[in-house]
C-alpha cells in the first residue's frame, strides 16, 4: 500500500494480452466461412501489402477443397492461393478487394495486434496484443457500438526484459514462426525455403534473420539474468 492507505494501481501502460471469443459475422473471412461449419481454420496473421490486408490462413486438409470454393466466392477476395501443406493442414494466401471492416477495422483503430485465430462455424477464438488496458477497454466500446458480441475469456500481461529491443520486429516474426511450424523440433516439420516464401524473402535471408534473431534473444534473456 502506498502512504494514503491504498493498494497501489497497477501499470495500466503495460502491455497485455486478451483471449476473446467474437461471432464469425464479426468480420469477413469469418463470414466467408459460416459457409463451411465443419471447417477448422487458423489464422497465421495479417499482413499490410499495398493499402490492403493478406491473410495466411491454416485450413484442415478435409474441408481445403470446399473452404478454397468458399473463399474464391466470396466477393470481397481477390486471389486465394495454397502455399504449403504440412500434410494436416493447407496454408492459403488471401487477398481482399475490399477495406477492412468490423472488427478488423477496430483492431487497427486501437492499435492491437492480432496473435492467433481459430474458427469452428459460428465462433471466432482470437488472442489479441494491446497497449495497456486502455487500449482493451476501448476495443471493447468500440465492439459494443458496433454490436459486436464479445466474450473475454482470459486476460494477462507477459513479462517482456527490457532490453528486447536489441531484436528487431522481423527477428522475432522468424523466430515466432519457425517455432510455430516445427522448424526446431526433431525432425524438423518445414524448410527455411518454406519459412522464407511465407515471408516473401529467400531461404538464406530467413537463414540469416533467424540466426541473428536467436543471438540477440540469448543475449537479452540468458546472459543478463
Amino acid at each position: 500500500m502506498d502512504s494514503s492507505g491504498e493498494a497501489p494501481r497497477p501499470d495500466e501502460s503495460h502491455m497485455v494480452i486478451a483471449d476473446v471469443t467474437v461471432p464469425a459475422h464479426a468480420f469477413e473471412l469469418g463470414r466467408v466461412f459460416e459457409n463451411v461449419p465443419n471447417a477448422r481454420v487458423e489464422l497465421e496473421r495479417i499482413v499490410p501489402i499495398d493499402g490492403g490486408r493478406m491473410p495466411l490462413i491454416w485450413v484442415s486438409n478435409e474441408e481445403r477443397a470446399e473452404a478454397r470454393a468458399s473463399l474464391e466466392a466470396s466477393s470481397a477476395t481477390s486471389s486465394v492461393i495454397e502455399r504449403t501443406d504440412d500434410g494436416d493442414r493447407t496454408l492459403f494466401e488471401v487477398r481482399w478487394t475490399e477495406d477492412p471492416d468490423g472488427l478488423v477495422s477496430i483492431l487497427e483503430e486501437t492499435n492491437a495486434k492480432l496473435l492467433e485465430g481459430t474458427g469452428i462455424g459460428e465462433g471466432w477464438d482470437l488472442r489479441i496484443q494491446f497497449d495497456g488496458r486502455p487500449a482493451l477497454r476501448a476495443f471493447r466500446d468500440k465492439c459494443t457500438e458496433a454490436d459486436i458480441r464479445v466474450l473475454l475469456r482470459r486476460i494477462y500481461n507477459p513479462h517482456v526484459p527490457r532490453n528486447m529491443s536489441l531484436i528487431s520486429g522481423e527477428q522475432r516474426e522468424a523466430i515466432v514462426l519457425a517455432f510455430e511450424h516445427g522448424y526446431f523440433e526433431v525432425p524438423r516439420r518445414t524448410s527455411a525455403m518454406e519459412l522464407g516464401e511465407m515471408l516473401g524473402i529467400s531461404d538464406n535471408a530467413f537463414s540469416q534473420r533467424l540466426r541473428r534473431g536467436l543471438s540477440a534473444l540469448v543475449e537479452t534473456t540468458l546472459l543478463h539474468q
